[in-house]
């Protein structure tokens, strides 16, 4: 995990960046429809993100990290020696803002606002204008050692939550048609995703869900494999 201690804070004059944030299809497609659902763009939602939530909220989110290696899109070029051809790159999300920042940590920021949209977080707004609460007293040493262990259960409770967003009730007869595999795989009723974008969001669950991993489940990793055999054929 990265570390962020110190965020740079740009300031209001600033000239905007233009960042390319390297991800999976499948995280810029949810990106991308949060931005059309909002009515805002992709640099809207991060700035929002990076202005509201402690950063160290953010750099503890997990990050979605780069495209697995056959996860790529097909651009054509505007300009150059190879104007007209297509080419192959990883997708991509593009985002315009201060500069200054770290791309992992604007896209762990895009990732903690998919978790905002989905519910796994609540945000609370203080009035400003609010009298402010005289300081606690200093804890006693066994009160900080309190203190600790309960914000490490809320850091554990924090990944729980991010991972149970990705987790699925395995069906209790298998899997018997295209809509449970796509459902299984986590794709709303009614999707058409292709190839690519499936393959994807295998990878993706695949790393949570095998059994060797910390929240591995043999269960939902056989029902995955499953659902990847009925839909390659």
């Amino acid at each position: 995990m990265d570390s962020h201690q110190d965020i740079p804070q740009p300031s209001g004059g600033a000239i905007k960046h233009s960042y390319t944030i390297p991800c999976a299809s499948a995280f810029r497609d949810a990106v991308e429809a949060l931005a059309v659902r909002r009515r805002v763009n992709v640099g809207d939602i991060a700035r929002s993100v990076l202005l509201v939530m402690p950063p160290a909220l953010i750099a503890g989110t997990l990050d979605p990290g780069e495209p697995a290696a056959d996860d790529r899109e097909t651009v054509i070029l505007k300009s150059g020696p190879a104007q007209g051809r297509p080419w192959r790159r990883k997708p991509r999300l593009q985002v315009r803002m201060a500069p200054g920042y770290d791309v992992a940590f604007i896209r762990r920021a895009l990732a903690l606002a998919l978790a905002l949209e989905a519910g796994h977080f609540v945000l609370k707004l203080e009035d400003p204008n609010a009298p402010a609460e005289p300081p606690p007293p200093p804890p006693s040493p066994p009160q900080e050692t309190s203190r600790a262990v309960e914000a490490a259960n809320e850091e554990v409770e924090r990944l729980r939550a991010i991972i149970s967003v990705l987790a699925f009730e395995p069906l209790p007869d298998g899997i018997s048609s295209r809509d449970e595999a796509l459902h299984v795989l986590g794709f709303p009723p009614g999707a058409r995703p292709d190839k690519r974008t499936i393959r994807a969001r295998f990878r993706m669950l695949a790393t949570i869900h095998h059994p060797d991993s910390h929240y591995g489940s043999h269960h939902r990793m056989s029902q995955l494999n499953q659902a990847m055999e009925l839909l390659r054929d």
